[in-house]
Order: C-alpha cells, then structure tokens, then sequence
C-alpha cells in the first residue's frame, strides 16, 4: 500500500478563524493526502481546536512590519525545508517566497492559492515603496507557478492577463449545513469578518441611530479599528443595540448567523482587491438562509442578481439614513423577505463546499496525485 504524501499548507494567520484553510485541510485529508496546516501563534490566540489533520503554529519576536515578514518567510523556509513532504501549499504572496524557495530545492510541487488580490489591498495602496517590494516579489515567482487557483473568476482573469499563467477559481463556500430553527423578537442585523478601514462598518453602526429600537446590529470578528468603532457606538449612544461578539470560533459562529435576519458586506470601493472581492461572509449568510444587503461591486453585485438573495446598496445610497430605509423596505414587507429567504435556500444547494471541493482536488491531484488515484 502506497504511503499517503506528506502536504504542508502555509498561512500567515494564527488558524482559529480562517474557514477557507479549515475546509481545504479537511477536504484534502478525505481524500488521501497526509495534510499539516502552518500558521503562527499570536499573543493572544485562543487554543486550537481538534482536527482531523495536523496543525502546527510558531511563535515570532515580530509581530508586524518588514521584519515581521522577513522573519516569517524565514522561519518558514528552513521548516519546509527539514519537514518531509511531497506537496506544497502557499496561502497568498506573503506566504510565497519561502514555499517557492523550498519547492525549488526540493524539485516537489508547490500550489498558490491566492486568496485576494494582495498587491491591491488598502493597506498596501499609501505605501507605494513597500507595495514596489511585494509587486517585484510577484512578478519574479507569479510567472513560473504551474499550480495556481484564486477566488473568483475577476481575480483570475487579472493574474492570467498580466502573468499567462493559467488561473484556475474555487470560490470560497462554507459547507452545506441545516439551518437551526430560531425565533427572536428583534431584527437582528449581522456583520461578520475583520474589522478594519473600508469594509463599511461604520455605516452600518450610524444607520442604526436611524432605525427602530427593535433593531440590533451584532458584529462578529476583530481588527483595527475595533476601538474606534465601540467609541462611535458610545458617541451615538448605541452600546445597547449594537452587541461586539469578538472572534468566534469556526464552530460557533454559524449559530449566531442563523439568529440574523439581514447580512452586511458593505465594503467601499478601496482599490481593486476590494472592488474584485467575494467575501466568503456573502456565502455563509446565504448557507444560514440569511438576505444580504452587498454594496455595488462586480462580484458580490453578481451573486444577488443572479439568485435573487437580497439587494445591492448603490453607491449614491452609502448615507445612514438611506441605508436605514433601505433596511427596513426590506425587512418589514414580509413577503418580499419571504422570497428572499426561499431564494437564499436555494442558492445555498448549489453555493457549498460540496459542489466547489471538485475543482480543488483536480488541481492538487494534477500537481501530486494520492496513492488510490495514481
């Protein structure tokens, strides 16, 4: 019998949170492969739970800027490389240069899952110097991968343009789930993912003071901006309707969707990351049968139109007040969210894991092949 082959997927977050590393570790796991997820530990990380693949983080003396990266890359490298494996596995540009270097020594396989469009973040567009460094890193290592996917067909159709290189799209869907009978007396309104700049969280928080006292918002996740946010629900005096749920672990936070009755993703147009993105939340509320309210962006735009699960916030309309109406119009003819959520069922048997695992094992079993397939 045939050893199954040792793959290493690399990250460069602490593991607790990130679904879309979750399912591809358990799918790949399923089917053959003998698979160990690296990311690294932060200081305050919750424990991880119990897999059925390997897990392993590491702890680093820098935990942002250049040197953070320098010594990640670098820690990385020699433990590809002393670690026995016959498949690699990078998760965005700054996990690249070492997978690549490794895969390189080693003459094994590496695949690049790109996970958004990096050198197009917000947080990389005000520092041109810095965005020059990862764009030469791109440039240099894009060019010669032979096993790359992203996560939506924008995105790959850009990196195919600029690096001819085939790019291949497994969109990123949450497994397929049974929704939970819940009632509440509240509309409930449920923001989920990072907190930081442009991802229209404020919005959201100033439109509440233009709604009914039965209205909540619950904000499930972490980030940069999460104290400003929490001094601007204080300013409004919106502490007690707007509920900050922190980062909830994969397993749990599907009970609190399923609660919601209308899902945000709001982000503002903030260079070509945000404008190509199709945030794996849009998915997750779809598979709660939860309505989503999406600003006017390609991807996300496509998703409502073309299976009738909510609406989309023009840009002229990102006001709290036309945002708070707009909520309302929606939540409050029953009959319209009715078909809505009979919309949001449906979509969710063809939007799920199950139906996207297809292409991602194509594309690890192009690059290494499991024993019973080869």
């Amino acid at each position: 019998m045939k050893q199954r082959p040792n793959l290493i997927l690399s990250v460069i977050n602490d593991l607790s949170t990130d679904q879309r590393i979750h399912r591809i570790a358990t799918t790949l796991q399923e089917s053959g492969y003998e698979v160990l997820v690296v990311g690294r530990k932060l200081a305050h990380s919750p424990p991880l739970p119990q897999r059925i693949y390997r897990q392993k983080r590491m702890r680093l003396l820098f935990s942002r800027g250049k040197l953070f990266y320098l010594e990640y890359n670098l820690r990385l490298f020699f433990f590809l490389l002393l670690r026995p494996a016959q498949l690699l596995n990078a998760n965005d540009l700054d996990t690249l240069l070492a997978n690549y270097l490794v895969a390189r020594l080693r003459r094994i396989p590496l695949v690049y899952d790109s996970h958004e469009y990096f050198t197009e973040v917000p947080e990389l567009l005000h520092r041109p110097f810095t965005r020059q460094i990862w764009l030469k890193l791109e440039s240099w290592i894009f060019p010669r991968l032979r096993h790359v996917y992203t996560v939506n067909e924008s995105i790959a159709r850009i990196y195919s343009m600029r690096y001819g290189v085939p790019v291949k799209t497994v969109r990123n869907v949450p497994f397929r789930r049974e929704i939970p009978q819940i009632t509440s007396k509240h509309q409930l309104l449920m923001y989920q993912g990072a907190l930081n700049v442009g991802r229209g969280i404020e919005l959201m928080i100033r439109a509440m003071a233009h709604l009914p006292a039965n209205y909540q918002l619950w904000i499930a996740g972490s980030g940069d901006i999460e104290a400003e946010l929490k001094a601007l629900c204080k300013q409004l005096e919106l502490e007690t309707r707007v509920r900050f749920l922190g980062r909830i672990p994969l397993d749990e936070l599907y009970g609190y969707t399923c609660q919601a009755r209308l899902g945000f993703s709001l982000e503002e147009d903030l260079g070509a990351n945000y404008r190509y993105a199709s945030p794996n939340k849009v998915y997750d509320y779809l598979q709660a049968g939860l309505p989503v309210l999406v600003s006017d962006l390609p991807e996300m735009k496509q998703i409502v139109e073309e299976y009738g699960v909510g609406e989309v916030l023009e840009a002229a309309s990102r006001q709290p007040q036309r945002l708070a109406k707009r909520i309302t119009a929606m939540l409050e003819d029953e009959q319209r969210y009715q078909q809505y959520v009979s919309r949001c069922h449906q979509a969710a048997q063809l939007l799920n894991w199950e139906q996207e695992q297809h292409k991602l094992l194509q594309i690890y079993q192009q690059a290494c092949p499991p024993p019973h397939i080869s």
